[in-house]
């Protein structure tokens, strides 16, 4: 019943442009009928929960029917949120300066929150040669900016972020060298997913173009990371399609990197699940630093894509299969109680 009411959801609420032009695109790609196509997304939908977008970004008009089934959609995503994720507790999430608050502990450097404390701004400020400043609900990168503090008398800075409501100010983080090395301009989350306290999928995200964010959106570039071995096996691409077995910036190779204290690293995150357990399914992001790992953000609205791209599958098996398991051991564990 709930696959069909999505179904439902999804045609009302589709976007036929983009429906058609979808078509047009992997018609150009394939040389297939557009009838099939069009008839071929329509079975994707109902079978799998996989939308037009899903369609051809995952290239499932490549896929057999079984390696079909292994693909997180949009759909099937949807139903782990609703399943594992308490809405009411998504505020913790959304709003930045909850989340440090309440997992401050996991966060390894300093920080405040600006309202009505200039005093407090400034002895913030004391011996800080640059800061991290960010929107409160933004997301994707939107709005950081990294400010050096001698630009700025206190006052006019406390003004200026208050103005523009980047009311949340951090210390820089300091990646580890090894990380840094790829690209030294931004800061390269780790993204690992988490379900069930249990580590499902990761990856790892590198800025370009001297930008100072990571953000697939903002010319990064993205890769997974072999969960046991901590690894980068395959080459990164960004969102124009572009694949890079070493980083344009500093020529460096991204294939064959491995992930200082990558057993810490998904420690981190399994541990800080228990500080909200009714947010079961979450996206962490990770700085791996000098000396530890440690968070930077939580997402409780995980993305499905980034993780199963076809250049980044194995025999175009994707993680469904993975996530079955960390559930069905979560129900183990509450049958045997």
């Amino acid at each position: 019943m709930g696959k069909i009411k999505y179904l439902i959801k999804r045609i009302v609420k589709m976007n036929y442009i983009q429906f058609f032009d979808t078509i047009e695109k992997v018609h150009k790609k394939t040389k297939k009928n557009k009838l099939s196509i069009f008839i071929d997304i329509i079975n994707c939908g109902i079978k799998y929960q996989a939308g037009y977008i899903d369609y051809n970004l995952f290239e499932m008009y490549n896929l057999t029917n079984d390696e079909r089934k292994t693909i997180i959609t949009r759909g099937i995503n949807n139903e782990i949120l609703k399943k594992y994720n308490d809405q009411s507790k998504s505020y913790i999430f959304e709003d930045k300066s909850v989340f440090n608050k309440i997992y401050d502990k996991y966060l390894n450097r300093e920080w405040i929150f600006l309202k009505d404390n200039l005093n407090e701004f400034k002895e913030y400020l004391k011996n800080k040669k640059e800061i991290i400043v960010k929107p409160l609900s933004l997301s994707c990168g939107k709005g950081v900016e990294k400010i050096n503090v001698n630009d700025y008398k206190v006052e006019e800075l406390y003004n200026y972020l208050i103005k523009n409501d980047k009311l949340l100010v951090e210390d820089v983080a300091i990646q580890h060298k090894e990380i840094s090395k790829i690209y030294p301009n931004s800061v390269n989350t780790i993204r690992i997913v988490t379900l069930n306290k249990k580590v499902v999928a990761a990856f790892i995200r590198f800025g370009n173009k001297g930008n100072i964010v990571d953000n697939f959106n903002h010319d990064g570039m993205v890769t997974t990371i072999n969960l046991d071995s901590g690894i980068i096996e395959f080459p990164a691409l960004d969102k124009k399609g572009n694949i890079y077995e070493t980083h344009p910036f500093t020529k460096e190779n991204i294939i064959g990197l491995k992930i200082p204290m990558w057993e810490e690293v998904k420690k981190l995150c399994v541990d800080a699940c228990e500080i909200t357990p009714e947010i079961g399914y979450i996206g962490w992001d990770v700085c791996v630093g000098e000396d530890k790992p440690f968070l930077i953000e939580g997402n409780d609205f995980p993305g499905h894509d980034l993780y199963q791209l076809p250049v980044h599958r194995k025999e175009g098996i994707g993680l469904l299969p993975l996530f079955k398991k960390a559930m069905e051991e979560k129900n183990e564990n509450s049958n045997s109680n």
